[in-house]
Parts: structure tokens; C-alpha cells; sequence
């Protein structure tokens, strides 16, 4: 899909608003809504039973999640399973970006860790430096195709999460990233800008799909595509963007 950068947000901004409108209206969105939102879906439950049989997952030791409601039943049975997660800050806004939950630390039930609210009372902080090389990342999505383009809320967080795990050497390539959506969060095409990262896995309540798209990755920071209001807002970028001025 060929268009300038101007008319990619447009369609963006309409496809998110169509999946929104059409998952309301056939009351597969659940509370708190799906508008604004990596909308939370019936059968979410069911998808994450789906994605939990699959080799990707049962081998993977250390999981960077979303932190997002639909995901959560998904990072409830990683928990269960003895696996480290990683949840991102909301909007990278800490020293120290990502939350570590370690199955072998917690003195409560995942289900309390598993939300956003429980992984900042129970997970530690860590920083880049100190976290290991990634097996398999879960994402959210507000519209994916099958070809695995993903389309999300619009804040560029998910992007930028991903391309500062390869700044750092944490993603391999062997690394799947895998979703939960709805069946009607499957569209034919989404436009794409060069920081959207593609999914390899698309897990439904009934199906699972394997992205038969080529597959695009981060290849670290894209600094000139990234707005005044995240490098001043973001602590590791400002870092980082330190760290690159001084060696040039």
C-alpha cells in the first residue's frame, strides 16, 4: 500500500476507529471499551489456552508482554508455567523501563501479578543491562493481518519497546512475537511505516495462524522518526542518545 507519511496515519487512524466501532457494536468488546484501547475481546480466554499449547510458548523461559487486558490471561499461564515476564513501564517513562515478574520470587497468585497494577507492586524494576535474551514476545493489537502487519493504538510504545530490546542485543531472530485478537481484528491490509514490527503467530479463540508475510523487525532506535516529546520524556533515550553523542 503506497502512500506519504501523512496519508499512512490517516488510514491508520480510520482503520483503528473501524475495528473500535465494529467490535462495539457486536458487543464483542468487554470493559472498560474497546476505543483507545488494544481492545479486550471475548474469548480472550480461550485464544490464550490456544497459545499456550504451542511449542513457541512451552519452550520460551523469558517472555516481554504487553502489559494490555486481553493479554492477561496469557500472562497469567506464563506465570503459572515457571516463566519470567517482562512488562513494559507505561510509556518508558523510568530509569529503569521494564518490570520483571519471576514465577521464583512472587508470594502471590499470578493472577494478582499479571495486571499492570500488580506487576508494579510485585515485579522489580530492571533496566536493559540486566535482563536476558528474549525467547518469545506477546503482543496486543488492534488489527493484524494475516500476513502479519499489526496495527496498535497509535503511541508508537510497542515499536519502540521492541527496537530498544535490539538496541541492547536482547531480541534474536529466533524470537517469535505472537498476539491474541478476535476474528474481527483480522483485516485484508494494513498500511505500514518503517519502525512497524510484524507479528509471526495470530492466535484467535478458534484458530491459530501462522503469519504468511515477510517478516520485519526493528533493526534498534530510528532516532529521526522519534518526536521531541519521547526524547525528552523517555529516560533511556535521553540516556542512550548521550551515550551516541559522545562517540561521534
Amino acid at each position: 500500500m503506497q502512500a506519504n507519511l501523512t496519508d499512512i496515519k490517516a488510514l491508520k487512524k480510520t482503520l483503528r476507529e473501524e475495528i473500535w466501532q465494529k467490535l462495539t457494536e457486536s458487543r464483542i468488546a468487554r470493559f472498560p471499551g474497546a476505543f483507545g484501547r488494544i481492545p479486550n475481546f471475548v474469548g480472550a480466554e480461550r485464544a490464550a489456552e490456544q497459545a499456550a499449547e504451542l511449542e513457541a510458548f512451552r519452550k520460551a523461559r523469558f517472555i516481554k508482554a504487553n502489559p494490555d487486558s486481553p493479554q492477561f490471561p496469557l500472562r497469567v499461564k506464563a506465570l503459572a508455567a515457571g516463566k519470567t515476564l517482562f512488562m513494559a513501564v507505561p510509556k518508558l517513562r523510568s530509569e529503569k523501563p521494564f518490570l520483571k515478574l519471576d514465577p521464583q520470587e512472587l508470594r502471590v497468585h499470578p493472577m494478582r501479578a499479571a495486571t499492570i497494577k500488580g506487576a508494579f507492586k510485585y515485579g522489580t524494576p530492571v533496566s536493559p543491562e540486566e535482563m536476558p535474551l528474549i525467547d518469545l514476545v506477546i503482543t496486543g493489537c488492534v488489527a493484524v493481518t494475516r500476513e502479519g502487519k499489526r496495527l496498535g493504538k497509535g503511541g508508537g510504545f510497542a515499536d519502540l519497546e521492541l527496537a530498544l530490546l535490539v538496541e541492547f542485543g536482547l531480541l534474536p531472530e529466533s524470537a517469535p512475537v505472537l498476539t491474541t485478537v478476535h476474528p474481527l481484528q483480522i483485516i485484508p491490509e494494513i498500511p505500514t511505516e518503517k519502525h512497524d514490527f510484524t507479528v509471526d503467530i495470530i492466535v484467535t479463540p478458534e484458530e491459530v495462524l501462522f503469519a504468511e508475510g515477510p517478516k520485519n523487525r526493528p533493526c534498534g532506535i530510528i532516532w529521526e522518526a522519534l518526536s521531541e516529546e519521547k526524547l525528552c520524556n523517555i529516560p533511556i533515550l535521553r540516556k542512550l542518545k548521550g551515550q551516541k553523542e559522545c562517540f561521534t
